[in-house]
């Protein structure tokens, strides 16, 4: 992936572009086609989108984002009002989906703008690597 920076003076902030699904050069165009599907290129800039590959990254971060968030409201509310189990899976399995979800594709596009960023790709192991072994 070659960056191309001579025709914007100041790159857009990652996170930013990233929370609202832009494209990771301009800031313009749609990162998304889907839900979670990327876009084949930008439509502003033209920058071809199939380098972005946010693997399993986007995943971990909700996991331990929401099962904090979820586990710590869990224990205050069973210490405060003693609710039945039946009370705990009505609140926490809908709001644990509801969270993942929303998280998703915010984090997602953050993780494919730092990659833009940095110039982040797949590892490859060279001749060089079984030398040293």
């Amino acid at each position: 992936m070659s960056h191309d920076h001579s025709s914007h003076t100041e790159a857009p902030n990652p996170f930013a572009t990233g929370f609202a699904g832009r494209c990771p050069r301009c800031g313009e165009g749609h990162l998304f086609a889907g839900f979670l599907k990327t876009s084949s290129r930008c439509e502003s800039c033209g920058l071809d989108l199939a380098f972005a590959d946010s693997g399993d990254g986007p995943a971990i971060f909700i996991m331990f984002i929401v099962g904090f968030v979820v586990v710590s409201l869990a224990l205050i509310v069973n210490v405060l009002f003693n609710p039945p189990m039946w009370v705990h899976l009505l609140l926490w399995i809908p709001v644990t989906i509801g969270l993942s979800l929303a998280l998703l594709r915010p984090f997602k596009g953050i993780m494919i703008a730092l990659q833009y960023r940095n110039d982040a790709r797949e590892g490859q192991q060279t001749d060089d690597d079984h030398a040293a072994e």
